[in-house]
């Protein structure tokens, strides 16, 4: 290990409020009230300071140049996604080595391909993101939304397929839209927030409407509003058109609360452009449910009412209720329902139904007869891997009408491209990432392990050799929040890591989507200390074993699982050596007051609810900071731009840890390290790395990788 030496580091100073505040009658300190505002002269000159001394410390640590040849290297494999099909044309994503961003295609019937959409030649600096796109059902309009520096407001605007020509656009607050087009790509159902002007000034983020546009026409004037008003101002909004153009189906939420709401109108029987809208359920429920009415005319619902790894029904979309629903394909013990495409198939087999399942977050396919629900056909799958995409071609009169396109990866596999054809035994892979390079001599693996309620939990493990051989530098992640699975997906961080002798361990912790709805559910609100002692057991699996120790483990974490860490090094900080905690949710008692944070109360609970307030308290990081303690190595990693969480609750928590650990900073220093013009989400390849680099070498400094390693 290479610390520098103690003389090199003195934290930038930071003011400590004489604040507590009583809530609910419990006394909250919150002495770095002032560094959440980002405009105060003292954050500014404090964040200025952390920029430099993060800067001079990541930059001096050994292994830079060779982390980020190998992380190049990793990433250069680009990836492809499978192709949207559209009257015989073929969307798809390619990123080839040296992108920075992934390309839109279009392949002609011909088999010719050609770029619709380089956020690269839209903008050279980068920072301009591709968010989604929807072709038109005749293949000719392309509606694409983009964002940038990070916001994630998704402007969207329509494309000329033949000539490459703008149609219209950019029509502002679109972020979270889908684009649902109507047969003809003369009108299109999008999702829009009202203007700022017409809501509070602290709600700009929110109240959004279902809204009716025709192509070219004025969209604050000429919109019609089909669906919202009146709605609570929090809800989030999916919308889907039958293929004749017949049913709109509308899905929706409150924030990221787990209960869904649908309804549908049939557009044929509409008098104007707002059809009446029914009520097909309820969020009162407290089911999740997704709707479609899929080609054969039916009304398919993907639901978890009486069914927590979610079934599917069907129902006739004119008696659309839960009472005249029929089960189709049932609920499984010990696997989760995830998505269902429609195969048209041949004269000969008839169309089919490719359902996807996850077992314990690996994937798998079955076909299924959409009449009776039987399964008559399970996809072998090309390992222990999880799919990035289905599709299947929307015409069954289409040469392809018995081929399903799968989008695969694993852990040692970059996104790429396989085929199956009804009646073949396994896939054929049909396009590979551009540029990927054979996997590395690694052993992937999933073990299961006990938690401390006995809750048996399972992990992904990568590691160099088949058994310990002796404790090596580890790397734990998890998330464990809001019914997100952690599924095998290729990972450079993590194969730069084991390439270098270390092992990465991926837990499936409760909270997540990984066992069904009941999974989420025991990780969260109340239940959430049982997502923080999941991954304590991992720890203590992974040092029970003998694949590491406490001085060699480092955990990783982002958004809730920037939570996670952060709750695990003040829960067990004798149990890790080093932590990453990015774009962290780290102050729970204020968290509801940042950016769109009050949309997340469903998950963890409100601190307006004394009750709740109790919970939050026991583990929020922020809250749990005690000076005098030996804390990890820790790295914040933020994004000025987030507009999902803010960066206050890291310069907290950093200034918080910074003078609990000021004594020693040398052995164990506290970073912050600050991004501006990106966000939450996606961003450029060469920022990618560049973030991997900085948070490998702090990790492999403060365990003992070696990363010059061959």
């Amino acid at each position: 290990m290479t610390d520098a030496p103690a003389s090199d580091v003195t934290y930038p100073p930071a003011e400590r409020l004489d604040l507590v505040e009583d809530l609910h009658g419990h006394p909250v300190a919150d002495p770095y009230r002032w560094l959440e505002d980002p405009s105060d002269q003292r954050t500014a000159a404090w964040s200025a300071a952390q920029d430099e001394l993060t800067r001079a410390r990541l930059d001096a640590l050994p292994g830079r140049e060779r982390a980020a040849a190998r992380l190049t290297e990793l990433v250069s494999a680009g990836s492809v996604t499978v192709p949207l099909w559209r009257a015989g044309r073929a969307f798809f994503l390619r990123r080839e080595p040296g992108q920075e961003h992934a390309v839109l295609y279009v392949r002609e019937p011909d088999g010719v391909e050609r770029a619709l959409l380089d956020p690269m030649a839209m903008d050279p600096s980068g920072l301009t993101t591709l968010d989604s796109w929807a072709p038109s059902l005749e293949g000719r309009l392309l509606a694409y939304q983009v964002s940038v520096g990070g916001d994630e407001e998704s402007r969207l605007s329509v494309l000329d397929i033949d000539t490459g020509e703008l149609v219209e656009g950019p029509i502002d607050r679109c972020r979270y839209s889908d684009v649902a087009w109507l047969p003809g790509g003369e009108e299109y159902f999008y999702v829009r927030r009202l203007a700022p002007s017409l809501v509070p000034p602290d709600e700009e983020q929110f109240h959004r409407r279902v809204w009716r546009h025709r192509v070219g026409s004025d969209p604050d004037a000429e919109d019609v509003m089909v669906h919202g008003e009146g709605l609570h101002h929090t809800y989030y909004y999916g919308v889907r058109v039958s293929r004749d153009g017949r049913w709109l189906v509308v899905s929706g939420s409150k924030g990221t609360a787990r209960r869904d709401a649908v309804w549908i109108a049939d557009l044929a029987a509409a008098d104007g452009p707002a059809p009446a809208m029914r009520e097909v359920i309820s969020d009162e429920r407290d089911v999740r449910c997704g709707a479609w009415v899929e080609r054969d005319g039916r009304l398919y619902l993907m639901t978890t009412l009486d069914a927590p790894r979610w079934r599917l029904c069907v129902a006739d979309p004119a008696t659309p209720g839960p009472e005249h629903w029929t089960e189709l394909v049932a609920e499984e013990p010990d696997s989760v329902l995830d998505a269902v495409r429609w195969l048209p198939g041949t004269p000969d087999t008839g169309p089919r139904l490719a359902v996807l399942r996850t077992r314990h977050a690996v994937a798998e396919v079955h076909l299924h007869d959409p009449v009776s629900g039987e399964r008559t056909e399970t996809v072998a799958l090309p390992g222990t891997g999880s799919l990035t995409g289905l599709t299947t071609v929307d015409d069954a009169t289409d040469h392809s009408a018995d081929v399903l396109w799968l989008g695969w990866t694993d852990f040692l596999t970059p996104p790429c491209v396989h085929r199956h054809r009804l009646g073949d035994e396994g896939t054929e892979l049909v396009e590979a990432a551009p540029g990927a390079v054979p996997a590395p001599p690694l052993r992937t693996r999933q073990v299961e392990y006990a938690s401390a309620d006995g809750t048996v939990v399972r992990m992904f493990l990568i590691t160099p050799t088949e058994r310990p051989d002796q404790p090596r530098p580890a790397m734990l992640t998890g998330y464990g929040g809001f019914s997100l699975s952690q599924e095998p997906a290729y990972r450079p961080t993590a194969l730069a890591w084991v390439a270098a002798g270390g092992v990465w361990a991926l837990a499936s912790l409760r909270g997540g989507g990984e066992e069904g709805e009941e999974w989420h559910q025991a990780g969260m609100r109340e239940r959430k200390q049982n997502v923080f002692d999941d991954f304590h057991a991992a720890a203590e699996h992974l040092v029970a074993t003998g694949w590491t120790t406490p001085e060699r483990l480092a955990i990783v974490g982002g958004s809730n699982g920037g939570l996670l860490v952060g709750a695990a090094l003040t829960q067990r900080p004798e149990l890790y050596r080093a932590v990453v905690c990015s774009a962290p949710l780290l102050d729970m008692a204020r968290y509801e007051k940042f950016l769109i944070g009050r949309i997340w109360h469903e998950e963890y609970g409100s601190a307006d609810d004394p009750e709740a307030l109790a919970w939050l308290l026991a583990y929020s990081p922020y809250h749990n900071v005690r000076p005098g303690v030996k804390y990890p190595s820790v790295l914040f990693t933020v994004f000025d731009s987030d507009s999902r969480v803010d960066p206050a609750h890291a310069r907290k928590m950093c200034a918080a840890l910074q003078h609990a650990t000021a004594a020693h900073p040398d052995e164990h220093p506290v970073l912050l390290r600050r991004e501006t013009d990106v966000g939450h989400s996606s961003r450029s390849v060469s920022r990618t790395v560049a973030l991997a680099v900085d948070q490998l070498v702090f990790l492999a400094d403060a365990t003992g990788l070696d990363l010059e390693r061959p």
